[in-house]
């Protein structure tokens, strides 16, 4: 093969303009159940709720539930038949409104409940579910929902629920869906005598009950999930604490529960947490639920996001109970961190369908970059971040089917914090990057909020259209691939470059390539460790003079995108 003086760089990528609907495997089959959980249904758009009460006894022996939960709701409509859920192995017993028993229907896990006459639009209403049961238990929490029943080293009881993604309805009667939340909620809970019972918000009053059981009254100021609503039963030891942010007035209560054995350990852990309010105050703004309070407190598995009331099991560790997940080195405690992230991204902004979910995963794990740039510097942040890449798995879109209640990949934790990188990179404007950051969290404190809204967000607010970028990472599971020939002859180097298409693997992405309209500039190095913003056209190719270089100087900022890198040498070609 004759030898040029021209380095080509091609650059293969595929995206669309259009949003679209991901891909998804064959074998992936969604049932009326799915329908039943994950469609807003005229059953489910006629109210919107405004507060639950909750009243429950939790039997610990005989792992049972009883009680009631009130559900007061605003008529957006009128209508005769509403939908609220609860999962079929938990009996109702009966549905009472304005002292009358409401006749009711159950298909799978959702329970449409009939009123005698129908309820006005504009009106405030309320029905009290009396119900009783042994909830689902977790196989393998927090990733398996349910209830985790065991024992603490002395042998008092040590109960805990974790239900994301499966559900809150597997143990209390709601309006099972992310984009309407009550504004409030009050939880009572009783317990065994002796026994403490933590759950979200504030705690309002204690009784001590005629049968050997307290009943705790937790009251939540602020909208919020059903599956951050929670209950905590152990012999817990109260830590009491407090953080101040010179930036703003109020001061924050910081309040830590855990096993009495554990508790020197978990002062010196928790120490992490006031340098993390700082970091996170600092790029996202103030803590959403100050007048909450935030509290740590020890689980029985893992840990879980619980709005005000962080559920911490990762046995006063750095890392992922002991393990550097990332690879750094940089020493944190994962569960503190990433968790109280979802505070911000996820339990104040709150994605509408589980199907964007990475608004949650993708902003928490960039939040975990965030904290490490904080404290160590930008260079730091360079090295977590980009250690992101090898937990990517590119197996399905990150984006999952709307309105059957389905998550998209797990890539939506790693691949969503590098898409937030690669925005950050082509922005190259940090001060209106994290202005844009931080206005996603004015704007849409308190409420849920599609992808779409905050994709459109970032275009408006950055004046760039990223519409083909957030197509890509999202809603396809391939990403961009770099293809770089490197050629060299006489005196001069020259980079050829273009963007070509990647091969697609099923019908809906060579639908989508159809759609495409990318682009997206990259850095060079145009002179040696000098880099220089390059726009690749998939009209045609380009070229770029290299003076005074070899090719072993050329390199590409892959550490400021996430890209597929391949470099291929003449040899490699004439092969």
């Amino acid at each position: 093969m004759k030898k040029h003086n021209t380095i080509f760089i091609l650059f293969f990528l595929f995206t669309i303009s259009a949003i679209a609907q991901p891909s998804y495997e064959v074998k992936k089959k969604f049932t009326k159940a799915d329908s039943l959980r994950g469609e807003i249904t005229p059953f489910r758009s006629c109210y919107d709720i405004l507060m639950y009460d909750l009243d429950i006894k939790i039997d610990i022996e005989n792992k049972f539930i009883s009680g009631s939960n009130t559900i007061k709701f605003l008529t957006v409509k009128n209508f005769k038949t509403l939908q609220v859920d609860l999962f079929s192995n938990m009996k109702i017993e009966k549905i009472l409104y304005n002292t009358k028993e409401l006749k009711f229907t159950r298909q799978f896990d959702a329970v449409f409940v009939t009123f005698p006459d129908s309820i006005r639009k504009g009106t405030a209403q309320s029905i009290k579910v009396f119900y009783s049961g042994n909830p689902q238990v977790a196989k393998n929490p927090p990733w398996d929902g349910g209830f985790t029943w065991t024992t603490d080293k002395d042998g008092n009881p040590f109960v805990g629920v974790s239900c994301q993604g499966t559900g809150a309805s597997l143990w209390y009667p709601c309006k099972e869906h992310q984009s309407d939340e009550p504004n409030e909620m009050l939880i009572r809970v009783a317990v065994p005598n002796g026994l403490n019972e933590i759950s979200n918000g504030r705690l309002k009053r204690t009784t001590h009950l005629d049968n050997n059981y307290t009943r705790f009254e937790w009251y939540v100021s602020y909208p919020i999930n059903n599956y951050d609503v929670t209950v905590n039963i152990g012999k817990y030891k109260h830590i009491k604490d407090f953080y101040k942010n010179k930036d703003y007035p109020d001061t924050l209560t910081l309040d830590y529960y855990v096993l009495p054995y554990n508790a020197t350990k978990a002062e010196k852990q928790f120490a992490q947490v006031k340098p993390m309010m700082d970091a996170y105050y600092n790029y996202f703004g103030e803590y959403p639920f100050v007048n909450d309070g935030y509290k740590l407190v020890e689980a029985p598995f893992l840990g879980m996001e619980h709005q005000s009331c962080i559920a911490y099991g990762n046995k006063f560790k750095n890392g992922y109970l002991g393990y550097d997940r990332s690879g750094t080195g940089y020493q944190f405690d994962y569960i503190i961190i990433h968790e109280s992230a979802h505070e911000w991204w996820g339990n104040s902004v709150t994605s509408s369908d589980i199907a964007d979910m990475w608004i949650h995963e993708g902003f928490g794990t960039y939040a975990e970059a965030l904290y490490i740039e904080y404290l160590y510097g930008h260079d730091a942040y360079l090295e977590y971040i980009n250690a992101e890449k090898k937990d990517i798995s590119n197996d399905e879109a990150i984006i999952g089917r709307y309105n059957v209640n389905n998550e998209g990949s797990g890539d939506m934790y790693s691949k969503g914090a590098m898409l937030l990188h690669t925005i950050r990179s082509l922005m190259d404007d940090d001060p209106r990057f994290f202005a844009i950051i931080r206005g996603i969290q004015d704007k849409y404190k308190y409420q849920s909020v599609t992808s779409a809204e905050v994709e459109k967000y970032f275009n408006d607010l950055s004046g760039i259209n990223f519409s083909s970028l957030f197509n890509v990472y999202l809603r396809t599971k391939c990403i961009p691939t770099l293809e770089i020939i490197l050629w060299k002859d006489f005196m001069d180097l020259k980079a050829n470059y273009y963007y070509k298409f990647k091969t697609v693997t099923t019908d809906e992405e060579e639908q989508i390539i159809k759609l495409s309209h990318f682009s997206m500039p990259v850095k060079i190095t145009t002179d040696k460790n000098v880099f220089t913003e390059i726009y690749p056209s998939i009209d045609g190719q380009q070229t770029i003079n290299l003076k005074d270089m070899h090719p072993e100087d050329f390199k590409v900022a892959t550490d400021l995108y996430y890209i597929d890198l391949h470099i291929y040498n003449e040899t490699d070609i004439e092969k």
